[in-house]
């Protein structure tokens, strides 16, 4: 299991030290990192990730002010150097907290609890062994399983949603079928494209080939998909 994750400090040294840290983690890949709350709160408004790392005192918008207004949380690891928040954050969903100065080794544990916990409530889950989707498609709802899923494109309030053996057209946007997808299984590559990594055949000229189809990689897209596959910005 890999989990994605999301840094938001605004110290440079100890953004450092949490980036090397979890460079050590091989299950769990750094998204992007903010030196500031309120672009951090931006990214994670469209960008759902499993965990956020997440300091509490910085200069504008603090971290409770961005817990307070995030409406989706992931799994928060606060690393702060002031306890007395401690308190405040497990009233807003923190997952753990860290007291600066934390070893490798207490940011690890963190980490297993937080996969501990992913994996139990996917056993709990009846949907564990076929995950799916529910869509709607004229008067009904629709069941569709991810791993049929080749790709998905956005057109003007409605998706077309490719499958191994036929397509199917809901009215939704591209940016609410994004939050209900496994970030693990699923990236956006254009303004109005998403894709299955493991359905990914070839990527030619920054345009990614499933089966027949080329789709077009956006310039806003490149870097953030290349990191997922780790390699290079092209």
């Amino acid at each position: 299991m890999t989990l994605s994750c999301v840094i938001i400090e605004d110290e440079p040294l100890a953004m450092e030290k949490l980036e090397g840290f979890i460079e050590r983690i091989p299950s769990v890949r750094i998204e992007k990192c903010f030196d500031n709350a309120l672009d951090g709160l931006h990214f994670l408004e469209t960008s759902p990730v499993n965990i956020l790392f997440l300091d509490i005192q910085m200069e504008g918008v603090s971290g409770i002010q961005l817990l307070e207004n995030l409406k989706k949380k992931p799994y928060v690891i606060v690393i702060s150097a002031y306890s007395e928040y401690a308190l405040k954050g497990y009233e807003l969903s923190v997952f753990d907290y860290l007291l600066k100065p934390y070893s490798f080794e207490r940011l690890l544990s963190a980490v297993q609890k937080v996969t501990e916990d992913i994996k139990q409530k996917t056993d709990e889950s009846p949907q564990a062994s076929t995950p799916c989707i529910f869509v709607r498609t004229e008067y009904r709802l629709e069941s569709i399983n991810l791993d049929d899923i080749l790709y998905i494109e956005g057109m003007q309030g409605y998706l077309k949603i490719y499958l191994k053996d036929k397509r199917i057209l809901t009215k939704q946007t591209l940016k609410g079928m994004l939050a209900t997808l496994p970030t693990d299984q699923f990236i956006q590559v254009h303004k109005s494209y998403i894709v299955a990594l493991a359905k990914i055949e070839s990527i030619e000229q920054n345009k990614i080939r499933i089966g027949q189809q080329l789709i077009p990689m956006g310039n806003l897209y490149k870097k953030k998909f290349y990191e997922r596959i780790r390699l290079p910005h092209q």
